[in-house]
């Protein structure tokens, strides 16, 4: 006797044949990832270090003394006050997030984990002992620490997330955020690191590059190599509607964006407050404003792992 059969729903798949789940909708979960206690811990430690070195170094106590000029100083400060107001809560909030078993900590915790990464290998390897007094060198193991320890985070909360269908934030969200991923690649390159080597190149090297020539390098290679294209390859993804292609990259992308836009927002802040040569309220507006841009651009993106976990 013939019977009627219901077809059950399928989830629309993207071009590679995986789910993709609505914005806000429900994130579905893969085998448990191993380890996730670790990469809890391990984000605790992230975040209190990340604050004890930023009170160690010369916006607070100044035990950290780097082989740096005052520019580069200025700059460190900078980082030192994104550090203590954004990266160790940030860190610390994900770490407990991730330990209550929720996938928000794992995709919060890439931001901090990228900023790490990037900012501890800068502070390790660049200043000139042979031009500017410090010690630095005494702490190098607590900064190599450090730098490894951001870079477990990562690895971990990539593999906390790999099994992890993710929600979309949506179409306007998602060409805002490429968008303005785009718009700081460009900036980058254009704005703020071409002048410099146009002027090098021409045999007229900017006060920058002969006050820290070390820093100068690294701050090249670090931004050109790998900040600018990671911030093309996500923002294109996402200005094309194409979230997936880049998973969860995307939170890791934004999450540096914010944490380095509130460093350097920092940085202009103490040089205003200091009235260190360069400064200007025009820059510090400028910067600030960046700064709160790239924090909403995180935030949206972040959002439907906010609005999932609340349902589960």
């Amino acid at each position: 006797m013939p019977t009627d059969t219901v077809t059950p729903a399928v989830p629309p798949r993207h071009p590679r044949g995986r789910p993709e789940a609505p914005a806000g909708g429900p994130v579905t979960h893969g085998a448990s990832p191993p380890r996730s206690t670790a990469l809890g811990v391990a984000l605790l430690a992230l975040g209190l270090g990340a604050a004890l070195v930023a009170l160690l170094g010369p916006l607070v106590l100044g035990v950290f003394d780097y082989h740096v000029s005052s520019g580069a100083s200025g700059q460190i400060r900078g980082g030192d006050v994104a550090a203590l107001l954004l990266v160790a809560p940030v860190s610390i909030a994900a770490g407990v997030l991730v330990l209550r078993g929720r996938v928000l900590g794992a995709a919060l915790a890439l931001g901090p984990a990228t900023f790490g990464l990037y900012m501890y290998f800068q502070l390790a390897t660049g200043g000139d002992p042979h031009r500017y007094p410090g010690n630095v060198e005494v702490f190098f193991p607590v900064l190599l620490v450090l730098f490894l320890l951001a870079g477990y985070v990562a690895w971990q909360a990539w593999r906390t997330l790999l099994p992890v269908t993710l929600p979309s934030a949506g179409r306007r969200v998602d060409r805002l955020s490429g968008g303005f991923l785009l718009v700081v690649a460009t900036f980058l390159v254009v704005g703020l690191h071409l002048p410099g080597l146009l002027t090098l190149w021409r045999g007229e090297p900017t006060e920058e590059y002969l006050a820290d020539p070390g820093v100068f390098w690294v701050v090249k290679v670090m931004d050109l190599g790998l900040v600018v294209p990671a911030l093309v390859l996500v923002g294109l993804a996402l200005l094309r509607q194409h979230p997936e292609r880049v998973g969860a990259a995307r939170y890791a992308v934004t999450g540096l964006g914010a944490l380095l836009g509130s460093s350097v927002a920092g940085m202009a802040v103490v040089m205003q407050a200091t009235d260190a040569p360069g400064s200007s309220p025009a820059l510090t507006v400028a910067f600030c404003t960046f700064a709160v841009v790239a924090l909403v651009v995180a935030a949206l993106q972040l959002r439907p792992l906010v609005q999932a976990d609340r349902h589960r």
